[in-house]
């Protein structure tokens, strides 16, 4: 059920956006943001269990989610610039607001390294995934020390 309401969210969210603001306000931005990034985790712990051997390594769900991750990257980022966002409660640091273009640049690679495992998934070949895969992660990580308070 959970799911569902996080997809019927993005979902209505997505409508919003194509009528004109995708967001009625700052708090609204936060909740889209977090779904966003909600869909990527769960995409990237799926295929991290598979990069690590915790679940059989299965080519087309790892193309799957490499897909979905690819797609998923390019949401939450404009739900940064709302005004009024950096004043909601939510896990990103005060200094996500100070160095907003360094975020911005951080998130523009993380949509680079998404296209990049997206090609290496294509293969089918575990070995040529894993190293995009490492990457990914390496840079997903490296934004969250900074920007995101756990």
């Amino acid at each position: 059920m959970k799911n569902l309401f996080i997809f019927v969210s993005l979902s209505l969210s997505s409508a919003a956006a194509l009528a004109g603001s995708a967001f009625t306000d700052a708090e609204d931005s936060v909740t889209y943001r977090q779904h966003s990034f909600q869909l990527i985790r769960h995409n990237f712990v799926d295929l991290g269990d598979m990069m690590r051997g915790k679940v059989p390594f299965d080519a087309k769900r790892a193309e799957k989610r490499a897909n979905a991750l690819a797609t998923l990257t390019t949401l939450p980022w404009e739900a940064f610039e709302v005004p009024g966002a950096d004043k909601v409660k939510s896990e990103a640091k005060a200094e996500l607001w100070k160095n907003l273009q360094d975020f911005q640049n951080k998130a523009q690679q993380f949509q680079s390294d998404a296209l990049a495992l997206q090609t290496a998934a294509k293969s089918g070949d575990q070995a040529t995934i894993k190293p995009a895969f490492g990457n990914f992660a390496k840079n997903c990580k490296a934004c969250h020390d900074q920007y995101k308070a756990d």
